[in-house]
């Protein structure tokens, strides 16, 4: 066979964690999988009639880059209300999902030699993009208990600093920030001019408090978010990008010269999506995750666990995360995902219970089993 020559570039992303898991699990007939990151409802069903009706009325072209207008004017008005921000159209950017909202952002930030603060466990995008791009993460340990405090990342600083970046609630560990350390983690970006990056896509799921976004009380702040969790639209890739208007600027260029446009049908489906309230599975994910941590916490040091729907337990063996899991799909067919694929170290592991009830049954069983 040919051997294409690669970029080097393409060495430093590093897949095996998750791709061992899933290449076990493909050889077993019933797994447990608890390791799927997204909700297990379907898109509401007013959702999909709105981008059936789009797609059967011809709407089925690209759209102006930055998104419809009409897209744009109801994120406006939605962070208005829930954020009590108000940003200007021109600071609105509708993305093919978060994803590709931090792609262009990464693009458009960092370089060679950059430095990004990256909380440690991290969602894995944030790792492998910064270093494509020749950026360097600089990882704050927030273990045990997973808060990105100013304490712990001021000490990161330095010249070559040019924004933090984080996600409350948390993937994979389901931690949310509480608002006054997110006021502190501000006053220090005000301090030393840093921009922060809020990844907000788990807003939907914070069960103990109520959901705070730092974009209330910062202006050097760029706010993604989207529909992938909320309304069970992962595959529709709609999301949101707000901020400076020279960064939201820079990202709509580029998103004309990549993804083009967010798919329009899905566009028109988001003006419903906003108005369709999800209260009803935020509660019964709040429930789950209620059932989960009181069945493991006697066998498993959990922490976070306040939003999302992860948890995010230590080993409580003297095994790695990735030898406990390779122990969970041998021993059980349970499938999880071994912390080092967040992670610098690899202690633990992440669940998620975006699951069936039956499913989320077995899942204890084994896991307790394990903990033996």
């Amino acid at each position: 066979m040919p051997q294409t020559n690669l970029h080097p570039r393409t060495g430093l992303i590093d897949a095996s964690g998750i791709r061992k898991v899933f290449d076990l699990a493909a050889q077993l007939e019933d797994p447990i999988n608890l390791s799927i990151g997204q909700p297990d409802f379907d898109t509401p069903e007013e959702v999909k009639a709105a981008a059936i009706k789009a797609i059967k009325d011809g709407k089925n072209s690209y759209t102006v880059t930055q998104g419809t207008g009409l897209m744009r004017e109801a994120i406006q008005a939605s962070l208005k209300t829930s954020r009590s921000v108000d940003y200007d159209l021109d600071q609105v950017l509708i993305t093919s999902g978060v994803s590709g909202g931090l792609m262009l952002a990464f693009m458009s930030l960092f370089g060679e030699g950059d430095e990004v603060i990256v909380p440690d466990p991290y969602f894995v995008m944030y790792k492998h993009l910064l270093r494509l791009l020749g950026a360097k993460p600089v990882y704050a340990n927030i273990y045990p208990d997973f808060q990105l405090t100013a304490e712990i990342v001021e000490p990161l600083i330095t010249e070559k600093t040019k924004a933090i970046i984080t996600a409350s609630p948390s993937n994979p560990t389901g931690a949310v920030m509480s608002s006054q350390c997110w006021k502190e983690l501000i006053s220090l970006a005000d301090k030393r001019g840093l921009l922060i990056i809020s990844d907000e896509i788990y807003d939907s799921f914070v069960y103990d408090e109520e959901f705070y976004s730092p974009a209330t009380d910062y202006d050097n702040l760029l706010l993604l978010g989207g529909f992938s969790k909320s309304h069970a639209m992962t595959g529709w890739r709609l999301g949101y990008a707000t901020g400076p208007k020279d960064l939201i600027s820079a990202m709509t260029m580029l998103q004309q010269f990549t993804f083009v446009c967010a798919p329009s049908m899905a566009q028109e489906a988001g003006l419903v999506a906003l108005e369709t309230s999800t209260d009803a599975k935020r509660i019964e994910y709040a429930a789950k995750r209620d059932k989960m941590v009181n069945a493991l916490s006697d066998k498993y040091e959990i922490n976070g666990a306040h939003g999302a729907f992860y948890l995010f337990p230590k080993v409580p063996t003297s095994e790695s995360g990735t030898e406990f899991c390779t122990r969970a799909i041998n021993d059980q067919q349970l499938l999880m995902i071994p912390g080092c694929v967040f992670s610098e170290t690899d202690t633990h592991f992440r669940i998620s219970y975006a699951a069936s009830e039956e499913v989320l049954n077995r899942g204890v069983h084994a896991l307790l089993e394990l903990a033996q």
